[in-house]
């Protein structure tokens, strides 16, 4: 599976899979049934209408034609990235330089569609997402913009931060109050003396922590120094585009 690494404005990197030929199809699966749906329920409505057949048809015509038209656009844009069809594969788009989509960006994807999935049935999307494994069709090359799985994946490493799960629950809202450099540097001592069982560098790293934050807690020292390091990981994610 492909991956694309971006660093947020939080300065914290996070590495995402790309979402694969099939996801992106049947997230479209998804979304023209729904389409489909909405279609169906707007013909019946009408069906038994008293009115005159031209002005029913005009109905039909503006109710259906466009929300087929415009769908995947509004969707996007309401939904920070995501249609219906995305939201349950959970793929989303997202841009490569860690800022969050912009309405042009959207744009661009939406105006290209025409040629990315309208034309040749949707071949042209096809072969370019294959061929430059960015998870990019020619619109999102064009928009700078990709599709990814909504989950961000741990980059490796000592100094990587610790993902949690959506329904995490902070425990210290000042690990906020710690800066990247400090939280790199405890994750980097607190492996070192768990690794060692150093129990006087845990206690002095939580004096350091809590000098720096204002938390006071009866915790154990090395608890206490993962559960601030989780916190500040969720926080960080909260505040980032592509929570």
């Amino acid at each position: 599976m492909s991956t694309i690494r971006i660093q947020t404005t939080q300065n914290v990197s996070l590495e995402y899979e790309v979402a694969s030929v099939g996801d992106r199809a049947l997230a479209a699966i998804i979304d023209n049934l729904v389409l489909f749906a909405w279609i169906g329920v707007v013909v019946g409505l009408t069906a038994y209408s008293k009115a005159s057949e031209i002005v029913m048809g005009s109905v039909v015509i503006v109710l259906c034609g466009i929300p087929y038209v415009f769908y995947n656009l509004a969707s996007e844009i309401l939904f920070n990235g995501q249609s219906i069809g995305k939201k349950a594969r959970d793929i989303k788009v997202v841009r490569l330089d860690g800022t969050p989509p912009r309405f042009g960006d959207y744009l661009i994807r939406w105006l290209l569609r025409i040629v990315d999935t309208v034309m040749f049935s949707g071949l042209v999307a096809l072969v370019v997402v294959l061929a430059n494994g960015r998870g990019q069709r020619i619109g999102d090359i064009a928009a700078g913009t990709a599709v990814v799985r909504v989950r961000a994946r741990q980059a490796g490493g000592v100094l990587a931060p610790s993902f949690t799960e959506p329904g995490y629950v902070v425990v210290f809202p000042e690990a906020a109050n710690l800066a990247d450099h400090d939280v790199a540097t405890v994750r980097q001592l607190l492996h070192k003396a768990a690794a060692s069982e150093n129990y006087v560098l845990l206690s002095e790293l939580a004096t350091k922590v809590k000098d720096l934050t204002g938390i006071r807690t009866d915790l154990p020292d090395e608890a206490f120094l993962r559960t601030v390091l989780r916190d500040h990981a969720h926080l960080a994610a909260q505040e980032s585009p592509y929570a």
